[in-house]
């Protein structure tokens, strides 16, 4: 099994890597290996030209490789709520909430997870354009193997950007080294409401696959299960997948960012949720019409979630 991971060094699909890492595939019979391909929307692409056998994604970046969900499903949800981290140079003093803050900032952002950035902000009534809001990719935050999360901090030290969208290990890093300044948690409440369900993190696979492989499909969800289960029971096995595959300064966080994340370690993908994402992906273009529920979400494997 190939499971392509857009950002490995990071919480933010966790739940997948640590699958793969403790093992939790290869319990159910087969081999996988974690491969990083980037930005999500490039996995996705892949995805649908068959190099990956799975993505652990951004559920809207699936539409960037199959328009109005043909040929793909999500399988299962990694957590709940959209998960990137807004942060500021630190000299800006922003308080927490302050979206204002953002007017004329070059604020870095990765393909897919730009337009969640983007879409809030019109949501809070900020027009981008106008406020000459800079959203663009981070230096040096391209290529297999580099951490955009990671990236994204080191070039706002570097003063190459005031502020970033991005994921939890490098808001982490940005705020504890005293560079940045967190400005919004969306998946815990910050700014507007509506933008916690403009995406999730899910495991993704085609329809093709599930036709022609439903029991390793099926594998796939159990494994993803089980280690969000281990995970909620023992945070600390975080560390353990952490020194395998991270850097040292990362692999010593990791357990911490997971144990923040645990309340939303939940495998459901509601009809609630699918609507809300349908919602934004049509608000920005992605879309073109709502499809239902059971077009979106592989619901042969949801008695799987609660197993």
């Amino acid at each position: 099994m190939r499971v392509a991971v857009a950002d490995v060094i990071s919480n933010s699909y966790f739940p997948a890597i640590a699958a793969v890492e403790l093992g939790f595939f290869k319990e159910q019979g087969y081999e996988a290996k974690i491969e990083n391909w980037f930005p999500v929307t490039m996995a996705m692409e892949v995805l649908r030209d068959g190099g990956v056998d799975f993505v652990a994604g951004s559920a809207h970046a699936t539409l960037a490789a199959f328009p109005d969900w043909r040929g793909a499903k999500l399988l299962v949800a990694l957590a709940q709520r959209m998960y990137w981290f807004l942060v500021v140079r630190s000299d800006l003093k922003a308080k927490r909430g302050e979206i204002g803050v953002l007017r004329g900032l070059r604020i870095g952002a990765a393909p897919g997870p730009d337009a969640g950035l983007k879409q809030l902000l019109k949501a809070a009534g900020i027009d981008p354009e106008r406020e000459r809001v800079q959203i663009g990719p981070i230096p040096g935050a391209s290529g297999a193997g580099v951490s955009f999360g990671v990236s994204a901090a080191r070039a706002l030290e570097e003063g190459k950007l005031d502020g970033f969208w991005a994921n939890g290990m490098g808001a982490e890093i940005a705020i504890r080294k005293g560079v940045g300044t967190l400005v919004l948690d969306v998946r815990r409440g910050d700014g507007p409401a509506e933008a916690r369900g403009y995406t999730f993190p899910v495991l993704v696979t085609t329809e093709k696959k599930i036709e022609e492989e439903p029991e390793a499909v099926a594998a796939g969800v159990k494994a993803i299960v089980k280690a969000q289960r281990v995970l909620k029971e023992n945070p600390s096995r975080a560390t353990e997948v952490g020194k395998k595959i991270f850097p040292p300064t990362e692999a010593g966080l990791i357990a911490t960012l997971i144990e923040r994340d645990l309340p939303f370690y939940d495998p459901v993908i509601s009809g609630g949720v699918v609507a809300s994402v349908n919602r934004f992906a049509q608000a920005v273009g992605l879309l073109s019409r709502p499809v239902p529920y059971d077009q979106v979400v592989a619901t042969r494997f949801r008695d799987l979630w609660r197993a």
